[in-house]
C-alpha cells in the first residue's frame, strides 16, 4: 500500500518534520514544501495525501487548505498541531481537513490511524482516475477560474469575457459566473444589456462568512442565457474602499459553488488584480497584433516576474482582431512571443458594432444559426474548451 501513494509535507520547521520521519519510514514518496512553495508545487508534484503541519501564522493553514482544494477538492489533507488551539482547530476542520492530532499527545493516535488515512487517499485516488476517463459531468467544488487580463487598454478584454461566459453558460450546463473587477468603470453590464444598482461591493459586509447564498442574492441574470454577474460598482470610492484580501475571499468562495468562474480584470495592477491574477487557474491575456500591445506584454512579463507570479501553464494569449488588414501576422510572432496562444479572434467590425451600438448580447439562444463572424469563433473557442 505505501508504494502506491504519494505523500506531501508542507512545514515551515525542520524540528517538526523532525518528529515526524518515524512515520513516513515505510513511504518510498515522501516530498516536502514549505508554504510558499505550495503554489507554485502543488501541482507538479500532484500528491495523493497532503499532511499540513502547523505554522506560526494560523491564518495560512486555513489559506493553505482553501487553495488546495480549488486545485484538487478531493484530496485528502491530515492536519498536525503542536498546540491545543480550539479556534486554529475548529477553523481547519471547517475548511476541510479529512482529520487532525495534536502532538506530541496525540502520535499513538496517529500511528494508529495511519493505515485507514492511506487507505482512504488511495480510493480516492482510484475514483478520481475512473472519474476523469468516464464523466464529463460537472462537479461542485472543482470550479475553474479564468482571468482576462492585459497591460494595454482596448485589447478586448470585457468584450471577450462577457461574450465567453455568456456562450459558455449557453453551450453546457454548468454553473457560470462573470465576475466584472473593472471597479471604477464596469463594463459588462453594458455588453450584457443589463441593468441593476447592485454590484459585488455589496457583499462586503458578509465577506468573512461568505457563501453561496449571498452571491446568487447580489448577482444579476442575463436574460437570454441566465449567466449570472456580479456587477462592478462603477464607483471609485467604493472601489477604494474594498479591503486587502476581498477578491481572494471570493474568488475561493465562488470557485466552490460554480462550475466556471469568468473574471474580467482591469488593466491597472492593484491588490486587487494581483489577488485574482493568483486565484486563476488560467490567465487570458488579451492581445492585439500591433507595436504597442507587443511591447507592454514585455513589460508586463517583467512586473510579473518582479511580483514572482507563477505564469508557467497557466498563461495563454488570446490574440483579438485577427485579419488580412494586420501587418504583423501571428506566425510571426512565434519567435517573439514563449507563450502558448489560446484562440485567435477575427476581425468583426461590421458585427461587433451592430451588437455594441445596440446594448446586445450575441447570443439569444442555443443552436442559433446566423451568428456573426466574432460570436461564431468564441462558440468554437468555448466548444474546445468544454472537449
Amino acid at each position: 500500500m505505501s508504494e502506491k501513494i504519494k505523500i506531501l509535507l508542507v512545514s515551515d520547521e525542520e524540528q517538526s518534520l523532525n518528529q515526524l520521519k518515524g512515520l513516513f519510514i515505510d513511504f518510498k514518496d515522501v516530498e516536502t514544501v514549505d508554504y510558499q512553495e505550495l503554489r507554485s508545487e502543488l501541482d507538479r508534484l500532484a500528491p495523493d495525501l497532503v499532511f499540513l503541519i502547523e505554522s506560526d501564522n494560523k491564518d495560512s493553514s486555513v489559506d493553505s487548505i482553501d487553495y488546495i482544494h480549488t486545485v484538487s477538492p478531493y484530496l485528502p489533507i491530515v492536519y498536525i498541531a503542536f498546540s491545543q488551539d480550539f479556534d486554529v482547530l475548529r477553523n481547519v476542520t471547517r475548511a476541510g481537513v479529512v482529520d487532525y492530532f495534536v502532538l506530541p499527545d496525540e502520535m499513538t493516535m496517529l500511528y494508529g490511524r495511519m493505515d485507514s488515512i492511506v487507505q482512504m487517499a488511495v480510493q480516492r485516488k482510484l475514483q478520481m482516475a475512473e472519474t476523469a476517463s468516464t464523466s464529463q459531468s460537472f462537479k461542485r467544488g472543482r470550479g475553474r477560474i479564468f482571468s482576462f487580463y492585459s497591460g494595454k487598454g482596448g485589447s478586448g478584454r470585457t468584450i471577450l469575457s462577457s461574450a465567453f461566459a455568456q456562450t459558455l453558460k449557453l453551450e453546457s450546463t454548468a454553473q457560470v459566473l462573470l465576475i466584472d473587477l473593472n471597479l471604477q468603470f464596469g463594463g459588462a453590464e453594458t455588453y450584457l444589456s443589463i441593468e441593476s444598482n447592485r454590484s459585488l461591493a455589496d457583499l462586503l459586509p458578509v465577506i468573512e462568512e461568505l457563501n453561496e447564498s449571498h452571491i446568487r442574492n447580489v448577482s444579476e441574470k442575463e436574460r437570454y442565457s441566465k449567466l449570472e454577474v456580479l456587477l462592478s460598482p462603477r464607483d471609485a470610492e467604493v472601489a477604494e474602499n474594498l479591503p486587502e484580501g476581498f477578491v481572494s475571499k471570493l474568488l475561493r468562495t465562488c470557485r466552490r459553488s460554480y462550475d466556471f468562474v469568468l473574471v474580467d480584470l482591469p488593466v491597472v495592477m492593484n491588490v486587487h488584480t494581483y489577488a485574482a491574477l493568483e486565484e486563476s487557474d488560467k490567465i487570458y491575456y488579451c492581445l492585439n497584433l500591433d507595436s504597442p500591445s507587443i511591447s507592454m506584454l514585455k513589460q508586463v512579463e517583467e512586473l510579473f516576474a518582479r511580483l514572482r507570479m507563477e505564469t508557467e501553464g497557466r498563461l495563454e494569449l488570446v490574440f483579438n482582431e485577427v485579419g488580412r488588414e494586420n501587418e504583423i501576422k501571428p506566425n510571426d510572432l512565434k519567435d517573439v512571443l514563449s507563450y502558448p496562444i489560446a484562440y485567435k479572434i477575427p476581425r468583426d467590425i461590421k458585427g461587433v458594432q451592430a451588437h455594441i451600438n445596440k446594448s446586445e448580447p450575441f447570443r439569444k439562444e442555443i443552436g442559433e444559426k446566423k451568428l456573426v463572424p466574432f460570436a461564431k469563433s468564441i462558440k468554437k473557442w468555448v466548444g474546445q474548451i468544454l472537449e
